[in-house]
């Protein structure tokens, strides 16, 4: 995603008071606490029917996607389209973000313009929902874990792709992936979090090393769809090869 932009990590229980709600996240996605629209005004409504387009158009043919759902299947948290994602308009400065408190994932309809944007945002929040799953992940409470599952994210999204690096101007040969990962989950963290960046900071450096070697479900750092085809592949394949043991 461009400059400005950013993944929001899982927003606070409704019913919370103002300012806690705030501390989470809430703000940052208003449709959360509105009433919801009918059908009709939302099947008239072009962001969120393109919104819903790209969203099937990523669940049935993204190798990233495909695979997170097939994990969380096995896992026991079996996705689906009308429970689990919701298109919404939020604050210009969040592409999507992961509900812990309905399990949903939240995406911008009015801040995702395009497939390749989809396919990211939504990658990303499902690894927040794989997380979610296999974990006991205390998102509100616990920075450090949060600071693990963000890392997690933008390690294994794409986020840090090198040409998506070069879209956003930023060149770097040593450590440049990393780098990335590092200063992403910093400022997803921020951007729903009212703590300082010396502390988000030192809650990414203290798990960094420990949550960006966890590769699961990928088994490997997909560093572009190939690798994701091929690490999907080979999820596909774990079980075939334990049956014939």
């Amino acid at each position: 995603m461009g400059e400005g932009e950013t993944d929001s990590p899982p927003a606070a229980k409704k019913g919370a008071e103002d300012d806690e709600e705030d501390d989470f996240g809430y703000r940052l996605f208003p449709d959360r606490n509105k009433k919801p629209q009918s059908f009709l005004f939302r099947s008239l409504f072009t962001f969120h029917n393109k919104c819903q387009l790209m969203l099937r158009m990523t669940l049935e043919m993204n190798p990233y996607a495909r695979l997170l759902l097939e994990a969380l299947k096995q896992s026991g948290c079996t996705v689906f389209n009308d429970r689990h994602f919701s298109c919404e308009n939020c604050d210009g400065c969040v592409s999507g973000g992961f509900d812990a408190a309905t399990s949903q994932i939240v995406l911008c309809q009015n801040n995702i313009r395009q497939q390749s944007h989809m396919n990211r945002v939504v990658t990303h929040e499902l690894i927040h929902a794989f997380d979610h799953c296999r974990a006991h992940v205390d998102w509100f409470k616990n920075v450090k874990h949060l600071a693990c599952s963000e890392i997690r994210a933008a390690n294994l999204s794409g986020d840090c792709t090198l040409m998506n690096e070069i879209a956003r101007f930023k060149f770097g040969l040593k450590r440049h992936h990393q780098t990335c990962v590092r200063d992403r989950a910093i400022r997803s963290i921020l951007a729903v979090r009212k703590i300082s960046k010396e502390t988000a900071e030192k809650a990414v450096d203290e798990v960094f090393d420990a949550c960006f070697n966890d590769l699961e479900p990928f088994g490997r750092i997909p560093h572009c769809r190939a690798d994701a085809k091929r690490a999907y592949r080979d999820f596909q394949n774990r079980d075939r090869y334990t049956a014939n043991l």
